[in-house]
């Protein structure tokens, strides 16, 4: 004989949080066939049902629905994180940038100061010279002293030039039209020297490092991993229970033969094609209900065994990586703070530096004024106040580094610069 069949289904599956899925199917076929012993041909049949599957040991506790979950959801933290350390890091490099071109300005003056000193010094000479009050070779040194600073101007402004693109590599973009011009910096590097409290900057990174968050992220990853492929080597044990309805109707086989034992009318109410199939589902005539276990056992199961104990490996190196990002995170701290305080305590020996050096070459220039003194000496002390006043401007700008540094390495340099990150995606506007 032959027989002939088109059939379609449809299933809805829902997981459940216990690791559970109820699962709802229904289908329809339509058959025709030549054979001798088929009552129905075509014959039209239905079936709907709903099974309910409850895992009792494999799969119970977590699963690859919610593992893959935990996955998505602790990648989405350590992104989250790396986002926020790329900021913080971009945003103290710009400060660094920034201090770097107010001392590089700085510096400028003070070395146009110094020229200035030294041109002022090689015009009192010269008059001197003129009327005989000194010998012609006194001139050749404070000349050469002014042409030495002018060196020193010129390759002040180149640094300062350099110190300017630097910092607009950090914050212009590629079409900005201020590319040409020169960045003026408004911020005076003076600052109020502040102690730091060690204990309370080690508390507050150990809170607030987006290292140490994306290193916890990447623990829960390897967590999750483990806890699934733990899982995958024990035994699975299902309940199930189920319930269906069907529904078959048609009409009589043409090439049907009347056979002792067999019916040969179609039974009332089944005579009929989609329709009747359909309705049959509503009279509960044929329906079928299941409750049972199901027990399932791998044999070996060496591979899930060895995914265990890769997975286990994993999550013992995530753990390592994290106890030595914290350690890093403490070393970080140590270093800033005792970054800052010295930093602090050079702004005052520098500032007292430059005072004493102001006095000196006031008294040199009166003692040169009245005679008691030489140009090597008041040059020296010119040199002595150029070279105080940089170091007073590096301790300042140094200083102001460090404490941008501290922030950063405390995890509050955002907050602190009142920055925020819109991570809701692209639908949001970032700040």
């Amino acid at each position: 004989p032959t027989t002939e069949a088109t059939g379609a289904g449809a299933s809805v599956r829902q997981l459940l949080p216990t690791g559970g899925a109820v699962t709802v199917s229904a289908t329809a076929a339509r058959q025709t066939t030549d054979g001798s012993f088929t009552l129905l041909s075509p014959a039209y049949g239905t079936q709907v049902g709903v099974e309910v599957r409850q895992p009792l040991w494999r799969d119970r506790a977590t699963d690859a629905a919610r593992s893959t979950l935990k996955i998505a959801a602790s990648d989405r933290r350590r992104a989250g994180a790396s986002l926020r350390r790329e900021v913080s890091d971009t945003i103290a490099a710009v400060e660094r940038a920034y201090w770097a071109l107010v001392a590089a300005r700085r510096e400028v003056g003070v070395r146009d100061e110094s020229v200035r000193l030294a041109a002022e010094q090689l015009r009192e000479t010269t008059v001197r010279v003129e009327k005989g009050a000194a010998p012609e070779t006194e001139i050749a040194q404070p000349r050469a002293e002014l042409e030495r600073r002018r060196g020193e101007l010129f390759a002040a402004r180149e640094a300062m030039s350099r110190a300017d693109s630097a910092l607009k590599l950090l914050i212009l973009g590629d079409t900005d039209t201020a590319w040409s011009d020169g960045l003026a910096p408004d911020d005076d590097p003076s600052v109020r020297v502040a102690a730091v409290d060690v204990d309370d900057a080690l508390r507050r990174a150990l809170a607030s490092r987006p290292e140490l968050e994306e290193a916890e992220a990447a623990v829960e990853r390897r967590r999750a991993e483990s806890a699934l492929a733990r899982d995958a080597v024990r035994p699975a044990l299902d309940a199930i229970a189920s319930y269906d309805r069907f529904g078959l109707a048609g009409a009589g086989n043409p090439a049907g033969m009347a056979l002792p034992g067999l019916p040969t009318t179609i039974p009332a109410g089944m005579e009929g094609s989609w329709g009747r199939s359909f309705g049959m589902l509503d009279e509960d005539r044929f329906d079928d209900a299941r409750i049972g276990l199901e027990f399932r056992i791998p044999i070996g199961n060496r591979a899930a065994k060895a995914g265990a104990a890769i997975a286990r490996s994993a999550e013992r190196q995530a753990g390592a990586d994290l106890a030595r990002a914290r350690k890093d995170v403490r070393a970080e701290i140590l270093d800033a703070a005792a970054t800052v305080e010295t930093a602090g305590q050079r702004i005052e020996a520098a500032r007292a530096a430059r005072e004493a050096a102001e006095v000196q070459l006031s008294a040199e220039r009166e003692r040169y004024l009245a005679g008691l003194s030489t140009n090597f000496l008041v040059l020296t002390r010119q040199n002595d106040l150029s070279r105080a006043r940089l170091d007073e401007i590096a301790a300042l700008t140094d200083y102001r580094k460090a404490r941008a540094e501290m922030a950063r390495a405390t995890g509050s340099l955002l907050d602190e610069r009142r920055i925020e990150i819109d991570t809701r995606g692209s639908a949001g506007p970032g700040r």
